[in-house]
Order: C-alpha cells, then sequence, then structure tokens
C-alpha cells in the first residue's frame, strides 16, 4: 500500500483522530509554557562597569588601561567623565564603580567622610607615595637665588608677577588645597590663578618654559615631570598635623596651615560599598592593583608630554607594564571565570 494510502487510513481512524488531537493540545501547551519561562526568566544580563574619569592625565590613562583589560575579559565598559568633588555621591549611589587614584593631600576629608558613614569602601593603598605642593623647572633656581627655601619666593615676586602687578602668580587648579590659607599664614606676596584642569596647568608650564621665564605652579609627584623635566618642590616649613588645627603651632603664632602639604601620602583605591555582591571578580581585580610611582608617572607622560590620547596612551602602558597586569589578574577570579559576573 502507498504511503498516503495508509495515511488517510490512519487518520480516518477515530481514535487517531483522538490522539492527534491531544498531541496538538501538547504542543501548544509545551510552546506556551516555554514562552511565558523565557519572558520571566530572561538571559542573564552582563552588568555594565562604570569608570569614572577625572581631569588628570595618569588617572585617565591608567583608567582606560583597567578599562580595556576588563573588555578583553568580555565586561561592557562604560567611562564617565566627572570631577573628583561630585564622584564621591556617584560612586556611593551605584553611578560609577571605583576610583583607581585618589590622593591624601587633596583628597583626604572627603573621603574619611563617606568612609566612616560606609558610603564608599576602602580598597586600600599603592605603593606609590605622593607629594602635592608648590613646584618650579629647575632653571628657575637661577633666576630666584635662595629658592627652594619659601623665604626666597617673596624676595623674587616681582619675577613671578603678572603684567601690572607686584604679586607673584601661582597657578593651580580646581582641586581643594589650603593655598589661600598657607599664603595668608606666611605672608606670601602671590596671588592664585586658579586653572580648571591639569592640561591648563600644564599649557602655562610649557609657555614659561619656551621663554625660559619664572612660573611656580602646582604639581605632584608621582607626575609626567618626574620622568621628563626635571624641578623641585618648595620646601614650607615640614608638615606636622598641628599645623592644620593649632594656630599656635609653626612659624605664625596666629595662624593655622603655616607648613607644607604632607610628604609621602598615599594614594589609595576607593569603590561602591557593593561591587563586592554585584561584580565580586572586578572587586577582586581592583583591590589587587598596585601601582609604582613609575607606573603613575609614565601614565601622565605619555599624554601631557609625549603627546598620545589617554585611550592610545592606555594602550602603551598595558604593553609597558603587562607583566605586573598579569599578576593582578591571577591574583583575582577575573582571570580564572568562564562568564563575566552578572
Amino acid at each position: 500500500m502507498e504511503l498516503s494510502s495508509r495515511l488517510r487510513l490512519i487518520f480516518s481512524n477515530p481514535a487517531s483522530k483522538l490522539v492527534s488531537k491531544l498531541a496538538l493540545k501538547l504542543l501548544l501547551l509545551i510552546a506556551v509554557l516555554f514562552t511565558t519561562y523565557s519572558s520571566s526568566n530572561p538571559p542573564p544580563v552582563k552588568k555594565t562597569v562604570v569608570i569614572p574619569l577625572n581631569n588628570w592625565s595618569s588617572q585617565r590613562v591608567i583608567s582606560n588601561a583597567i578599562g580595556q583589560i576588563l573588555q578583553t575579559h568580555k565586561y561592557p565598559v562604560e567611562y564617565r567623565n566627572i570631577n573628583s568633588q561630585d564622584q564621591w555621591g556617584a560612586m556611593a549611589r551605584g553611578l560609577v564603580h571605583f576610583q583607581i587614584e585618589v590622593w591624601e593631600p587633596s583628597m583626604d576629608e572627603e573621603t574619611r567622610s563617606f568612609v566612616s558613614k560606609k558610603r564608599i569602601l576602602d580598597l586600600g593603598s599603592h605603593s606609590a607615595k605622593a607629594v602635592e605642593d608648590w613646584w618650579y623647572p629647575e632653571y628657575v633656581a637661577k633666576l630666584c637665588p635662595g629658592l627652594p627655601d619659601w623665604r626666597a619666593l617673596n624676595r623674587c615676586a616681582a619675577l613671578f608677577a603678572a603684567e601690572n602687578s607686584d604679586k607673584g602668580s601661582y597657578y593651580t587648579g580646581p582641586w581643594n588645597y589650603r593655598d589661600p590659607e598657607l599664603i595668608r599664614s606666611l605672608d606670601l606676596n602671590f596671588t592664585i590663578v586658579r586653572l580648571d584642569e591639569a592640561k591648563s596647568i600644564w599649557r602655562q608650564l610649557h609657555k614659561a618654559m619656551a621663554n625660559q621665564q619664572p612660573i611656580v605652579i602646582l604639581n605632584w609627584s608621582p607626575n609626567w615631570t618626574d620622568a621628563r623635566i626635571p624641578g623641585e618642590f618648595i620646601r614650607f616649613p615640614a608638615y606636622h598635623p598641628s599645623c592644620e588645627s593649632d594656630p599656635g603651632w609653626g612659624v605664625n603664632p596666629n595662624k593655622a596651615y603655616d607648613c607644607a602639604n604632607k610628604k609621602n601620602a598615599w594614594i589609595k583605591k576607593y569603590a561602591w560599598p557593593k561591587l563586592e555582591q554585584q561584580l565580586p571578580c572586578v572587586y577582586q581585580f581592583i583591590a589587587q592593583i598596585d601601582l609604582s610611582s613609575e607606573m603613575i608617572s609614565e601614565a601622565a607622560a605619555l599624554v601631557d608630554y609625549d603627546g598620545f590620547s589617554d585611550e592610545k596612551a592606555a594602550g602603551f602602558w598595558l604593553q609597558k607594564y603587562s607583566a605586573q597586569v598579569q599578576q593582578w589578574s591571577k591574583n583575582s577570579c577575573i582571570a580564572h571565570q568562564t562568564t563575566p559576573d552578572t
């Protein structure tokens, strides 16, 4: 008997018709259940890692480098430009997830407050130690005898002055230092020129250097100048905690803040408190990162002296420090997971 004839015979049988109807209903039920399950249990969505970008080059380059590492491990990464003052509230709310480069002299007060309220998490210090203070390029010492002693500043104030001014100009950025208090306490004949970002400071420095003109700026170490331009920090009276709180301490018996910023200060990492829960392998990886002074200064130099973009500099930086990066990855679960944190 031909196949078509056999099929007609089967489906003309009442029992076969019943079986066919039951089978069809079963298939429809399975389809409905599968659709319902799929819509209520969608595939896990990979969490985007949000990395803040501040307004100095080493932080931007190293943050870009970390983002590139995370992307190789299949993490979606978003970079968010944000100033250092606003990032703590954003981090507390999970709008950014970690900050890789936090400097004690300019950020300790705010971070201490957020940590004490458990709004951000301290992930520990880097090996690198920080200095942030007044600085001049090496050639200026010949123009102002007595430097780096701070008392030479007033004797040379006119050399550092803008046109039609008898006060020296001190170029700084948007960060929270106690320079106004320092100027008043030490009776310095200087005025503050506050610029919007680090690159604006470096433009002033390059302009002065091109003409061998005297200039004094806010600088920090580790920074690109360590690797590319010799210079020296002004030697103010040595820092002591009492300098900030006791007017009777120091060279001015009536005013506080008559001292330098703290030397050998920490550089730390901070994170969103829920990072360990939400992105455990990212948390482990960031906790493992340990930056040396050379690594930070080289990151800045690639942009501020060599002229590369943040992204291009990050690639060169990763090549130069690949051994360190591999070690950080090896010591965290980021290197061993089969799928990213979800």
